[in-house]
């Protein structure tokens, strides 16, 4: 029982790790080197950034029931990180792109390896923090 406990706190601390250093990265991004966030990446953040809080309270308080929550958030993410990197990558995408405001969507600031873009960055932590809070979800279920 007590292994069981460990690996469900490892897996918030997880979740809660990627979530700190997307968070970081972000405002490295935009504070540090002065990458201005389109439309899309400001709604990227709004759903990353309270992971932060929500997750480290869910540590201190050892509650495995945030991971239903999380999952559902980390999807959505998901989502509007995939559209996000999709209309960067793919060309018949870009063509029919909505206008993103003052920034284009569009804009690759950076390009790590021909695929690495800072929605595809956004999309691998909201797919971690799913994966993680899945796993915590499905272990909490099997303890009932």
């Amino acid at each position: 029982m007590q292994e069981k406990k460990d690996k469900q706190e490892t897996f918030l601390f997880a979740a809660w790790a990627v979530s700190v250093i997307a968070m970081f990265g972000s405002l490295y991004f935009s504070e540090i080197r002065q990458y201005e966030p389109c439309e899309l990446c400001w709604y990227q953040r709004i759903l990353m950034y309270p992971f932060t809080v929500i997750l480290g309270i869910a540590i201190v308080k050892k509650d495995v029931r945030i991971s239903f929550y999380t999952m559902i958030l980390s999807a959505i993410g998901s989502m509007i990180s995939l559209y996000h990197y999709s209309i960067q990558k793919l060309p018949f995408m870009a063509d029919n792109a909505v206008s993103c405001g003052r920034i284009p969507c569009t804009g690759q600031y950076i390009n790590w390896f021909g695929f690495v873009t800072i929605p595809f960055l956004a999309l691998t932590a909201f797919i971690i923090i799913f994966s993680l809070s899945f796993m915590l979800w499905k272990q909490s279920k099997e303890a009932n």
